[in-house]
């Protein structure tokens, strides 16, 4: 197995940041997470992984070089649940079953027991967490919009109703997500396009599975973006037309060499 973005999972301290800092002529900017090419960068990170599978590295079942990890067994009974230990400890955040695809609750109760954020810094963070879970919201380009728009930090945050109301229905939908299904590339795919609006765009990527001897659509992910300004102003059909690329950019691993449809919500 090869992780994801793993210098990216470690957040410099705040004395480590200043020692990265970059000069242009907008300003100056620090790194807040390490980045690809620092010398102590791979010792720090298997340090890390070494601590997080310690345990499953002493039973002798596992070999971890950074961020390439590889599993052995005698049968093949012995892989599948090593298999789901190691991705337990390292598939943060989602559950996965041979059919579905869905949040981790425990997780997301654990963020939800927070209280409502006072100051730009603890409402961006909220916004991090909820869009890793955006491929499992409908239209969470619409939801999150407004939140997106935070003051400068010149400016005192205030919890407004409207603030308060669109973070309770971004708390809403991550505690009543559906469950996605794995994509089938032996069926054909449908594409939905929602009605665009000033918001920003949306749909969802469907397929027709047999699901215990009866035919039923699931939705594999949803897809969403704000507008920029620009496009705005875009008339009827061309935030459809737009939303179409997209869709197409964003998941050409399901389109290519598949069949699929292209229906409006």
């Amino acid at each position: 197995m090869d992780c994801m973005k793993v210098f990216h999972q470690n957040v410099f301290k705040p004395n480590s940041m200043k020692l990265l800092e970059i000069i242009c002529h907008m300003g100056i900017y620090e790194y807040t997470r390490m980045l690809f090419g620092i010398k102590n960068e791979p010792v720090h990170f298997q340090r890390m992984i070494d601590t997080i599978i310690k345990e499953e590295i002493l039973k002798g079942w596992m070999v971890v070089y950074i961020d390439d990890i590889i599993i052995y067994s005698g049968t093949w009974e012995d892989h599948v649940r090593y298999i789901d230990r190691l991705l337990k400890l390292l598939a943060l955040g989602h559950k996965l079953s041979g059919l579905s695809l869905e949040i981790d609750q425990d997780k997301v109760a654990a963020i939800l027991q927070e209280p409502v954020p006072k100051n730009i810094k603890e409402m961006q963070s909220f916004l991090w967490f909820a869009h890793y879970y955006r491929n499992n919201i409908k239209l969470f380009a619409h939801i999150t919009s407004s939140l997106y728009r935070l003051p400068s930090k010149d400016v005192v945050f205030e919890i407004t109703k409207e603030r308060r109301d669109l973070y309770e229905s971004v708390e809403h939908e991550l505690t009543n997500t559906p469950v996605l299904i794995l994509p089938d590339f032996e069926l054909p795919f449908r594409l939905y396009i929602g009605a665009a609006c000033s918001q920003g765009l949306g749909g969802a990527l469907n397929q027709r599975q047999i699901v215990n001897g009866e035919p039923r659509e699931g939705v594999i992910c949803y897809i969403s973006r704000k507008l920029k300004d620009s496009e705005a102003r875009y008339g009827a059909t061309q935030p459809q037309c737009l939303f179409l690329v997209l869709a197409l950019g964003k998941l050409h691993y399901h389109w290519e060499g598949a069949v699929f449809e292209v229906e409006k919500y």
